[in-house]
Formats: structure tokens, sequence, C-alpha cells
């Protein structure tokens, strides 16, 4: 059995958000459920998320709540295989083309544009 350490030492991703109603930053972790706190500044959220995950680990070891490991990279290769429209593969490649930029960093581009919209 793991103990608080063990769980602390692991690197478990931290996800910060800024509060634009309150003002601040709200900091959570996704692979523990319901561990959230805020901050005043960044650095400061990042300060008080240390202490709510040695809380909320804390608690979830006393009550024998199972708590779980980081997600990994490790099982993702970085690359996957998408069939498209012609249409859609000839605007991807003239766009690339005017930013001088190769296709698959300008895919890279546009998905990490919209997923940075998909996850407010």
């Amino acid at each position: 059995m793991k103990t608080l350490d063990d769980y602390m030492a692991m690197s478990y991703r931290m996800e910060i958000v800024e509060d634009k109603d309150e003002g601040g930053y709200v900091v959570s972790y996704p692979d523990l459920p319901g561990c959230i706190t805020c901050g005043d500044t960044v650095e400061s959220a990042v300060s008080n998320a240390l202490d709510a995950k040695r809380a909320w680990i804390e608690a979830a070891l006393k009550d024998e709540i199972e708590i779980y490991e980081p997600d990994s990279l490790e099982e993702y290769s970085g690359q996957f295989k998408l069939r498209i429209p012609r249409s859609l593969h000839r605007f991807l490649a003239e766009h690339s083309r005017r930013e001088g930029i190769s296709m698959n960093q300008y895919c890279v581009y546009l998905l990490s544009r919209n997923d940075a919209v998909y996850s407010r």
C-alpha cells in the first residue's frame, strides 16, 4: 500500500483556470476528483493546490478511498491517421503554404486552437 509521501511524489496533472467572475485562479487535479482550490495569483493558487493535494490524499487514505495514479502519456504515440475529403486536404495544404509551415504543423495549430476554445 502506498503512503502519503508516495502519492505526493507522483506528478499529478494540475489544471489552472482564471476566474473571470471572482478574480484569481482556480486549480484542480483531474485525477483526484474534487481536489480543487484557488488563489489570487497563479503562484498562490499553485501553492494552495499542493496543500489541497496533501489534504485530499490524507483524507482518502484515512477513509480508504481509492486513489488513482496520475494519467500517463506513455500510452500515446502522438500520431494518428485521419482520412479527410480531398477538398479539405487542398484547403489545409494551401493555408499551410501561405503560413510558411508544414501541413502537419498547421493541423496541430488548428487542433490546439480549437481544443483551447472547447476546454473553456
